[in-house]
């Protein structure tokens, strides 16, 4: 296509206007993915922490402070911040056989992002596994 030198020239006005206009939105994007993917990273390490916590629990003579323990290791490997660990009940070596227990694993999203600002200010994300005592 041959366009008169003058209208080529024009364009570049207009890429660098649309480059202006869309440029923020493509940052904001960006971020809210990277700040998304780091909260479905902390929902899974939350998830292995309970699930191997719950694991601990059905060994026997574990104790809620093995159940902790195991939980906590596996978040400190995973770099979570701040993180709780319930165990239900708390006496799990005179749980009778049949009965549940829940292992709940919760940490604040606010400390565990990786970007200053957050898109999910002031939640509390968690993962809890529950387990029937066997022996």
């Amino acid at each position: 296509m041959n366009l008169p030198k003058r209208v080529r020239r024009s364009r570049h006005g207009v890429a660098a206007a649309e480059f202006a206009v869309c440029l923020p939105v493509i940052v904001l994007l960006v971020l809210g993915m990277i700040e998304t993917c780091s909260m479905v990273f902390l929902k899974q390490s939350l998830s292995v922490a309970a699930y191997e916590g719950a694991h601990m629990a059905v060994k026997p003579g574990a104790t809620a402070d093995d159940v902790r323990a195991t939980c906590n290791s596996i978040l400190l490997d995973r770099r979570v911040n701040a993180a709780t660990v319930q165990v239900t009940p708390s006496d799990i070596v005179s749980t009778p056989e049949g009965e549940y227990m829940e292992i709940r694993v919760t940490a604040p999203s606010d400390r565990n992002g990786m970007l200053p600002l957050r898109f999910f200010r002031g939640n509390n994300i968690d993962a809890a596994a529950i387990v029937m005592k066997e022996i």
